[in-house]
């Protein structure tokens, strides 16, 4: 197969919320994606149909981001996958979406909690991120020289809501580890970047925002822009951030909350 001049993405998490988002406004804007997924395969199947839709390609493999072991063999398929659908043997922006959220209140939080929510939105991101934009001594990494790294962290790594403790630490820990790697990485001329969404109508925390009309008027009020975000608020945003002539923004935190608690 020819090799394909479309730029690809990888998108964890890519089958709802903020991550299908992402993958809709990244095939909007004419990136080809690859997204991953933990469970709900038909929705993964879905994303991939509408970005046939709107004109691009997209494929979905399986990953557990808190499974590390997993993460040789994803390479493998991913790499397969790079050839055989677009003929390159890399990928050219890579989104770390993927996450979970936890109630942790001191006095009321087990072990477990935290080495999940650790596993999924640090551990996880750095491993996989290093599976990915590195490789041994004469080989090519997957993430391609001149490449893209969003990071999606949470404006609860800068205003405090109750009971997010640990929650808001791993992404606050991700925003510092973006700028290691900006520099890390600049000499391949690679942009790192995290994006910190405020209070959108998800699945996140079992949906309690998208429920309650109680939350929503509350943080209507505290937001500049007079109303809570919409998944599809977030993912053009992440698609900006990647698109040509934004590649000297790098190692920076830009938060899209729509002024919430300024």
């Amino acid at each position: 197969m020819p090799t394909s001049p479309k730029k690809i993405a990888l998108v964890t998490g890519g089958n709802r919320g903020l991550g299908r988002s992402v993958v809709e406004a990244l095939a909007a804007d004419g990136v080809d994606v690859v997204l991953t997924y933990r469970s709900h395969e038909d929705e993964a199947k879905q994303v991939v149909d509408a970005v046939a839709d709107l004109g691009g390609r997209a494929e979905a493999i399986r990953l557990d981001v808190s499974e590390t072991a997993a993460y040789a063999p994803f390479t493998d398929i991913l790499r397969e996958t790079l050839r055989a659908g677009w003929g390159r043997d890399s990928f050219d922006i890579l989104v770390n979406n993927a996450g979970i959220s936890g109630h942790t209140v001191l006095g009321g939080t087990d072990e477990e909690t935290i080495d999940l929510l650790f596993a999924v939105h640090y551990k996880g991101v750095y491993l996989l991120t290093q599976a990915l934009a590195t490789a041994p001594e004469g080989t090519a990494p997957l993430l391609a020289d001149g490449g893209r790294i969003v990071n999606v962290s949470s404006g609860l790594a800068r205003f405090v809501t109750m009971p997010y403790a640990v929650y808001g630490s791993m992404k606050g820990a991700v925003e510092v580890l973006t700028r290691y790697w900006a520099l890390e990485l600049g000499k391949r001329g690679i942009s790192v970047n995290t994006i910190a969404p405020g209070p959108v109508a998800t699945d996140f925390a079992d949906g309690y925002l998208r429920a309650s009309e109680e939350a929503q008027r509350h943080m209507t009020g505290l937001t500049a822009l007079g109303r809570i975000a919409q998944a599809d608020d977030i993912g053009p945003a992440v698609a900006a951030l990647v698109r040509d002539g934004t590649a000297w923004i790098t190692g920076q935190r830009i938060e899209a909350s729509g002024g919430f608690r300024l």
